[in-house]
């Protein structure tokens, strides 16, 4: 199935949540000792929105861009403040349906592009209606 909005969520606002972060990495090799102290607090609406405004999510539903890392079920970060540029991952309306493609200039053309192999890119024809709704920034996955 290919990669569609299934829900568009908005910001909680004035929904401050501080998180304890570590400092030390982690590896994904050997273990190492923990440190056991705390070097600040995170809120991730912080990290991961730079423009509250102009950000929201998206619930995706499908199978078009799991070589980009997103999967049916996961939230997308929105913003519609940052530019898309050649190969950026955007939620784009084509001809009134929303989808999750990157979006790619060749030449005259504009393609919105899959990632997954068993998927075509899609050519904007001459006469369609394309609108870029904003530019994912980040994913967020369930490993479980």
């Amino acid at each position: 199935m290919a990669l569609v909005v299934k829900e568009i969520l908005r910001i909680a606002k004035n929904k401050a949540i501080k998180l304890p972060l570590f400092f030390s990495s982690v590896p994904a090799g050997f273990p190492s000792p923990a440190n056991d102290y705390i070097e600040k607090s995170l809120d991730l609406n912080e990290y991961l929105i730079k423009h509250p405004v102009a950000t929201f999510f998206v619930r995706v539903q499908g199978d078009s861009m799991i070589n980009a890392g997103i999967h049916s079920g996961d939230i997308l970060i929105v913003d519609r403040a940052i530019e898309p540029v050649n190969n950026s991952i955007v939620i784009a309306a084509l001809d009134g349906e929303l989808t999750v493609k990157r979006v790619a200039v060749r030449g005259s053309s504009v393609f919105l592009l899959p990632e997954n192999e068993e998927y075509e890119p899609i050519e904007v024809k001459e006469g369609s209606e394309l609108y870029i709704w904003g530019v994912v920034t980040y994913v967020i996955h369930s490993v479980v």
